[in-house]
C-alpha cells in the first residue's frame, strides 16, 4: 500500500472531474479538479474536511455502493452526480461530475416555456372573451361590434408575432455554432433598417437618421440576421425611447480597431442601472404594460443577443434615467 497514493494520484488526475481516495475516512489522494475545488489542505486529512455537504458525507462514510445528486459543493448553486465506488474494503473512490450546467439549461427550458404560455395566454383569453360576447349577442351595437373586432385583430397579430420570434429565435440558436460564411457591409445594415423604422417612428411623432462612416471594411456576417438586428434594435428605440422631447433615433455605424461599431441610440427616459443586466432574457421586461401596449414581445434584445453570439461579436447597452439608451454590437473585421 505504500505506493498506493502515488500511483492513484497519476491515475485519478487522468479524470477530467474531482476525485478522490478515500481510506478508513481520511483522503489519501485527489486529483487536480478535486484539489481546486475543494482546496490543497485536504489530504491527509478528515474526509469531512473535503465533504461538508450532508448527504455526500453521508453516503462517503456509509462506505457502499452509491449513486447520487446533490447540490452545494462549491457553490450554493452548483449540482453534482455522486458516485461513490468500494475499491478495497478499506478504500472508496469518490467522484464529482459536474451537472450545473445541465441542470442551469432545463430550468432554463422550463422557465421559457411558463414564460411563452403566460404570454400567449393574455392575448388568447381576450380573443375568446370578445369572440364568445360577439357570437352569443345577435343584437350587439355595431360600434361595439367592431371595436371588439379591432381588439381581436390587435391581439390575434401580437400571438403572430411573438410565434415569429419564438421561430426567429430557434432557428438562430440552431445555427449558433456555425460561423457565418457571407461578407457585407455594416453601413448597409443600418441606413435599411434606419429607412424600415421610418413609417413606425413618423406614427410616434420622430425619425431615424442614419449617421454612418464611408468606406467600411467589411465583417463575416449573416445579411438577414443581422438586418433583424438592426430592425429590432431600431424598433426598441422607436417604441420606447421617441416623444416630444426625444423626436429622433441615431443609427450609426463606425469603425472601431479591427471591428465594426453598429450603435443605435435615443433621448427617451432611459433604463435604470438595476434593469441592465436582465434586459436580453427572453421575456423580460422594464415595464411589461407599457412593452405590451407598444406592441413588444419581449424577445427582441434576446434575438440580438444571439445573433451577435453567432457572429462572435460583443454588446453593450448604455442607458442612465432621462438621457436615454444606446445599444452597442461591435463586430470582428473579416
Amino acid at each position: 500500500m505504500s505506493d498506493l497514493p502515488l500511483l492513484a494520484t497519476s491515475l485519478l488526475d487522468a479524470l477530467e472531474e474531482p476525485a478522490l481516495l478515500v481510506q478508513r475516512e481520511r483522503t489519501i489522494a485527489a486529483n487536480a479538479a478535486a484539489l481546486r475545488l475543494l482546496g490543497d489542505s485536504i489530504l491527509g486529512t478528515d474526509v469531512r474536511l473535503a465533504v461538508r455537504q450532508p448527504h455526500a458525507l453521508r453516503a462517503v462514510l456509509a462506505a457502499r455502493p452509491a449513486d447520487l445528486e446533490v447540490s452545494g459543493i462549491g457553490g450554493l448553486e452548483r449540482s453534482w452526480d455522486l458516485q461513490v465506488r468500494p475499491l478495497e474494503p478499506d478504500l472508496l473512490l469518490v467522484r464529482l461530475t459536474d451537472r450545473s450546467a445541465t441542470r442551469a439549461a432545463e430550468k432554463m427550458r422550463v422557465d421559457f416555456v411558463a414564460n411563452a404560455s403566460h404570454e400567449l395566454r393574455t392575448p388568447l383569453a381576450t380573443i375568446i372573451g370578445y369572440g364568445e360576447t360577439l357570437a352569443e349577442d345577435g343584437d350587439f351595437p355595431s360600434e361595439h361590434r367592431s371595436r371588439f373586432g379591432r381588439a381581436i385583430h390587435d391581439e390575434a397579430r401580437r400571438m403572430l408575432r411573438i410565434v415569429q420570434d419564438l421561430m426567429s429565435l430557434s432557428r438562430i440558436e440552431a445555427d449558433r455554432f456555425v460561423p457565418p460564411d457571407g461578407r457585407l457591409d455594416l453601413a448597409e445594415i443600418a441606413r435599411i433598417a434606419a429607412e424600415n423604422g421610418r413609417r413606425l417612428a413618423e406614427s410616434r411623432g420622430c425619425r431615424v437618421v442614419a449617421d454612418v462612416a464611408d468606406g467600411l471594411p467589411q465583417v463575416p456576417g449573416d445579411f438577414t440576421q443581422l438586418l433583424q438586428l438592426a430592425d429590432n434594435l431600431v424598433g426598441n428605440a422607436v417604441r420606447y425611447g421617441c416623444g416630444p422631447g426625444s423626436p429622433e433615433v441615431l443609427v450609426g455605424a463606425r469603425q472601431e480597431r479591427d471591428a465594426v461599431l453598429l450603435s443605435v441610440r435615443d433621448r427617451g427616459e432611459g433604463i435604470a442601472a438595476v434593469h441592465l443586466p436582465r434586459l436580453t432574457e427572453r421575456f423580460y421586461r422594464v415595464d411589461a404594460a407599457r412593452s405590451r401596449d407598444s406592441g413588444g414581445t419581449g424577445l427582441g434584445l434576446a434575438i440580438v443577443k444571439h445573433i451577435v453570439e453567432r457572429h462572435r461579436g460583443t454588446l453593450a447597452i448604455l442607458s442612465k434615467p432621462g438621457e436615454g439608451t444606446e445599444v452597442q454590437v461591435r463586430l470582428p473585421l473579416a
